[in-house]
């Protein structure tokens, strides 16, 4: 049995302006998967996949959250995959 890596869904909300700039950023994450530009309440959104939870959680606090011009963050882990 192949055992399933953590994956979460991150939305992001930036800076007016600073979308391409923070994406950039954020695709520099070894944990990140693919990151899109969106339109909407959130401005990208994030796949992130880690070999345990808490270690994504980590991305989410240490690395996301902490980039400049990064306003908020919405994070959703996948329960089934």
């Amino acid at each position: 049995m192949v055992k399933k890596m953590p994956l979460a869904f991150v939305l992001v909300n930036v800076e007016a302006g600073t979308d391409k700039e923070v994406l950039e950023n954020i695709k520099k994450i070894p944990e990140v998967r693919t990151a899109y530009m969106v339109y909407g309440v959130y401005d990208i959104i994030v796949m992130l996949e880690s070999d345990t939870l808490e270690r994504l959680r980590e991305m989410v606090t240490k690395k996301i959250r902490q980039l400049d011009k990064v306003r908020s963050t919405m994070t959703m882990i996948v329960m089934e995959n």
